[in-house]
């Protein structure tokens, strides 16, 4: 039973942090407020709806006893005194019969069937004569009838004087003050709300690869403290990056050095079996070194700018064209639309795909298009090569993996699906690999935009 219920509230309690701090905040005011209103017209209303009926009733009880004495009995004198005294209209009907008593439905009218039964409670105990109470005809009046000898006595009572009428003033108070208070709660978690927001948005930015520079520390002392945390964080993994990258470019000069001697050494010998095959060797491994960077450095330097990603899908298909002039390379037309990306990882990552499928296919097909519900961006380079078996499509991603019989260069230092994978990711996306409707491969880029 409370697995089912848990399960309920789950399901229809709402996920933003603002709509559950609301709740935690009204819920309990509505049970409140339907206490105190239950609370008051069960025992204030009531109470105060049976004094003045027992009030009233006295009064009319004391003109019935006179009417019904020789002294004082006058129909006329009486009805004067009931009107200055005691506010009401007294008439005696001589030689009528009572009408027939019809008490107000439960439904829509309880504070009348309130009424009415106070009325008849009191005049039973105070009169204990035949009567009729009638509640509901008229408005602002109660018509009361009592049987007396020969005749029927008929009151006209003020509601007001045998009715707590006032009760909605207090409810409407009641009511106005918890709404305006709530709203002023609203505006106060709206505001403590909005700093937990932005260092989130924050994140996901940096988890994009994107900076916030105008993201500053506000809030509660809690949230100054997550958000100071946040930015620590950030300017650690920022100058591990940094010095990732001096290290690297610093390996980099140092193995570039003796690269350049043996490229001049093996210029100045004289044409012999071997010197071609040894400036192949050290073109391949100029070529590996730069690829270890380009993944080491992961384009962290980069920043992301808007971007006209028709263009940019058209420019990067032009250099595959050209480089690849045996492979037919085609390009379902991109709508135009303005990006923010890192131009030159996200050409990196696209590019690698294409080269990889160009190298085992004779028909490439690159699409791209907007997910604008969701803003993502989708890419595929689909071909009619080889393919590759399901079991391998995760295993190339790892670096330095060459397979001969899987979708990658085996000329090149097995990282370019690494690095591909590696600039979608920190953009927040990923890529996929998965069988193409050509027969060949289905590279499928995802990028939050």
């Amino acid at each position: 039973m409370w697995k089912k219920f848990t399960s309920f509230l789950k399901h229809y309690m709402p996920t933003g942090l603002l709509p559950r701090s609301l709740l935690i905040v009204i819920v309990p005011v509505l049970i409140m407020q339907i206490v105190v209103a239950f609370v008051f017209m069960e025992r204030h209303w009531t109470s105060v709806t049976q004094n003045l009926s027992r009030t009233a009733v006295s009064d009319i009880s004391f003109l019935a006893n006179l009417r019904m004495r020789e002294v004082g009995g006058d129909g006329e004198r009486l009805s004067q005194m009931a009107g200055d005294i005691f506010n009401m209209s007294v008439a005696f009907l001589s030689g009528e019969s009572l009408p027939d008593t019809r008490e107000p439905s439960s439904f829509g009218l309880s504070s009348f069937e309130l009424l009415h039964q106070s009325l008849s409670r009191e005049l039973q105990t105070q009169i204990g004569r035949p009567f009729s109470v009638d509640t509901t005809t008229y408005d602002n009046y109660v018509d009361i009838r009592i049987l007396l000898p020969g005749e029927v006595m008929r009151v006209l009572a003020l509601r007001k004087r045998v009715y707590a009428t006032n009760s909605h003033i207090f409810i409407s108070w009641m009511v106005g003050t918890t709404a305006i208070l709530l709203g002023v709660a609203g505006v106060f978690l709206r505001n403590q709300i909005r700093p937990i927001t932005k260092l989130a948005e924050a994140a996901e930015e940096f988890g994009k690869g994107r900076n916030a520079p105008n993201f500053q520390i506000s809030g509660a002392s809690e949230v100054r403290r997550a958000a100071s945390s946040f930015i620590e964080m950030r300017n650690r993994i920022e100058r591990q990056i940094e010095q990732r990258t001096t290290m690297l470019a610093g390996v980099s000069h140092d193995l570039r050095t003796p690269l350049t001697r043996l490229k001049l050494q093996l210029a100045m010998l004289p044409p012999q079996a071997g010197v071609s095959e040894l400036n192949g060797d050290v073109q391949e491994m100029e070529n590996m070194l730069e690829d270890y960077l380009s993944f080491a450095r992961g384009y962290q330097g980069e920043s992301a700018v808007a971007t006209n990603f028709s263009d940019f899908i058209e420019h990067i298909h032009q250099d595959a064209e050209r480089r690849w002039q045996n492979t037919q390379i085609r390009l379902t037309t991109v709508p135009q639309s303005i990006v923010h990306i890192k131009p030159k990882a996200f050409s990196r990552c696209i590019t690698n795909l294409i080269n990889n499928a160009c190298v085992h296919a004779k028909l490439v097909h690159l699409a791209a298009y907007r997910d604008k519900q969701h803003d993502i961006l989708h890419i595929t380079i689909d071909d009619n090569g080889v393919g590759m078996s399901e079991d391998k499509m995760e295993y190339v991603f790892r670096p330095f993996v060459r397979l001969d019989s899987a979708r990658t260069d085996t000329e090149g230092s097995g990282l370019g699906l690494t690095i591909a994978r590696d600039v979608a990711r920190g953009a927040g996306g990923d890529v996929t690999l998965s069988r193409s409707a050509l027969g060949g491969l289905c590279a499928h880029i995802s990028i939050p935009i």
